[in-house]
């Protein structure tokens, strides 16, 4: 015990400043707010795990100092170049080094889950950030711009702009649906997790969760050019506009269930992995 104490205190004297960092941007930035839920979930996994854990035999490797020292060699580059994410990344190799170096690699195997669930509580870069958030804000303004002539809504699209005729609507950033993507795909792989033996079909519920996410969010964009067009067009923001983004969350949870129940039905139980 004495030994994870001063581990544990060397962890915490190393990564305090980047922990802090990232649970402040889980609050402050409601595109990764679900970040809190992470490390929670893993905790839970390795409790409900813990009696199988308990039998295994420990088999220290050295190749974990390996991993220890790339993990510290990352956190020293991402310290030094200002590289949030290569910071908080360190943490999970170092992690994943101390587990070999002490426990053996057939227990980081059985730990393999939820250590790699942990990689969902890091922020993506900002630079990626950017480049996956414009393509998802001119998906949604494209499909938006498709299907609202279809219900009698005459539209312009220039770029991620739908024009209507009373109202220009700009697909921005926070509009893409980004949010809702991550949030949804970390609650599929913990759905999945709960819900489903079948390692193959909590891969494809994790998988689905993505178009389910662009769809709902794309229809998002569509409700509220038929609000703007049919009823007021103040009223497309504001609450409504907030809790449209909660109404479609949910039915993109709703479909999620859906498809779960749908594929169960021609997927059946012997093709379990």
């Amino acid at each position: 015990m004495w030994q994870i104490a001063v581990i544990t205190g060397l962890l915490l004297w190393l990564y305090i400043p980047t922990l802090v960092h990232l649970v402040g941007q889980w609050w402050n930035d409601p595109n990764f707010s679900h970040g809190f839920f992470v490390p929670l979930f893993s905790g839970f996994v390795i409790w409900q795990e813990r009696s199988r854990l308990n039998r295994l035999s420990l088999q220290p490797s050295w190749w974990g100092m390996l991993l220890l020292g790339f993990g510290l060699c990352v956190l020293v580059v991402g310290q030094f170049g200002a590289e949030l994410f290569l910071s908080r990344l360190s943490l999970l190799i170092v992690l994943a080094g101390l587990i070999v170096l002490f426990l053996g690699w057939h227990f980081f195997r059985a730990l393999l889950f939820p250590w790699a669930f942990l990689l969902l509580m890091i922020p993506i870069p900002a630079i990626i950030f950017s480049q996956i958030t414009f393509p998802l804000q001119l998906l949604a303004a494209k499909v938006a711009s498709t299907v609202l002539p279809w219900l009698g809504v005459p539209v312009l699209r220039e770029g991620n702009i739908i024009k209507l005729a009373d109202k220009v609507l700009e697909v921005a950033e926070a509009c893409s649906g980004i949010r809702s993507l991550m949030s949804l795909a970390t609650l599929a792989v913990i759905y999945g997790y709960l819900m489903e033996r079948r390692v193959a079909l909590r891969v494809v519920l994790a998988v689905a969760s993505i178009p389910i996410a662009v769809a709902a969010n794309s229809f998002r964009i569509v409700g509220t050019g038929l609000l703007v067009e049919y009823w007021n067009a103040d009223k497309a923001e504001g609450f409504f506009h907030e809790f449209s983004g909660w109404l479609i969350f949910m039915v993109s949870l709703a479909m999620l269930y859906l498809l779960h129940r749908i594929v169960r039905i021609f997927w059946r139980e012997g093709s379990a992995s």
